[in-house]
């Protein structure tokens, strides 16, 4: 079966998901939404880098909804606009097509939605008969699926806990990496990220899809955060850092079961290689790691690389975990899904 797919935004991961949804031999592209009025109008093959294919962009929302389509991937960036994500979300659903998005990252487990939040697409599902699943790679696959894949091989499970571990050096996100993130912000600057709450709201729903999976319930999550200063200037071509101000960020969202931290999302994240080497340390260029303490006891790390000229690797394992997902959500039962509601996606199509 063929399925229809429209792709929304071509942002970096948007970009990724717009090659990976032409190159899929069960999929089919109709449709392309873009933001900017320069690139309304441009074919979709040259927004990624793939020969010409007869689908144009657009930022006529109307007429893209009008196309019948059996899903839409939605990769719009949701850090500093969540509500409006999830509005356009819930427009997408009411027209009766399935969605795949890494917009807001904390549906990845609905229940982990404020009401507010999920309300509106909850209601969309049931009046139009299709399903929205929230993925990536973190949150996502490597702090999901491969953490429950793991623990379900052991005979018992003292602690899990995922980590990412990766140098931001070339992350050429500015706002995210200096508003968001305070990468180059006094060491007592208050950035979005570091609210009270906000690493909560943002990777909560992991530590409680993970609690989920291990049939535990979750207490409460605790907060706790650490930075250290850049010793020196440092340049990332699309900004600098200067010395002593934030160059590095540790951070651990923490579920409590039965009064100790049990599950446990822990960042680990720098400009330098150099810097913190107290901290953890990646295995080869970064990535992601899973620490079961259990019998038996795993430590499984995922190195990502890609060729010369294909992007950055993470960004692709975000897209191709939402993309090779169509199928399986598609065929979904109605409503809000998370990992642990999809059978395995196996990447059927992807070896060409």
């Amino acid at each position: 079966m063929t399925y229809r797919v429209i792709q929304w935004s071509t942002g970096n991961v948007g970009t990724a998901a717009l090659r990976c949804i032409i190159r899929h031999p069960d999929l089919e592209l109709v449709g392309v939404w873009v933001h900017s009025a320069d690139k309304a109008g441009r074919d979709a093959g040259e927004l990624c880098g793939l020969p010409l294919t007869g689908v144009l962009a657009t930022n006529d929302v109307d007429a893209l909804l009008a196309l019948d389509a059996d899903c839409v991937s939605y990769t719009a960036t949701a850090d500093l606009r969540p509500m409006e994500a999830i509005n356009d979300m819930a427009r997408v659903l009411r027209s009766g097509k399935n969605v795949v998005s890494s917009s807001v990252v904390a549906a990845i487990y609905p229940a982990h939605l404020e009401p507010s939040m999920r309300k509106p697409l909850d209601d969309a599902c049931a009046e139009a008969g299709v399903s929205c699943f929230t993925s990536g790679i973190d949150p996502g696959w490597a702090n999901d699926a491969l953490p429950l894949l793991l623990a379900g091989t052991c005979e018992d499970v003292e602690q899990l806990r995922v980590m990412e571990i990766v140098n931001y050096k070339d992350y050429e996100q500015p706002t995210v990496l200096f508003e968001t993130m305070g990468f180059g912000k006094p060491l007592d600057a208050k950035p979005l990220l570091l609210i009270p709450g906000v690493l909560s709201f943002a990777w909560g729903g992991v530590v409680k899809v993970l609690a989920d999976g291990l049939g535990v319930e979750i207490e409460e999550l605790r907060e706790v955060h650490e930075r250290r200063p850049a010793p020196e200037k440092i340049d990332l071509g699309f900004g600098v850092i200067e010395q002593g101000t934030t160059a590095a960020l540790r951070f651990e969202v923490q579920g409590i079961v039965a009064g100790e931290p049990r599950i446990v999302l822990e960042h680990v994240t720098r400009l330098d290689d150099d810097l913190c080497p107290d901290w953890p340390q990646p295995v080869g260029a970064g990535g992601y790691r899973v620490v079961v303490t259990g019998t038996p006891s795993y430590q499984c790390d995922v190195q990502m690389t890609a060729r010369p000229g294909q992007g950055d690797p993470g960004v692709i394992g975000t897209a191709g975990r939402l993309v090779n997902a169509i199928p399986q959500v598609c065929s979904a039962s109605p409503g809000m899904l998370s990992v642990l509601d999809l059978p395995l996606v196996t990447g059927r199509g992807v070896m060409r």
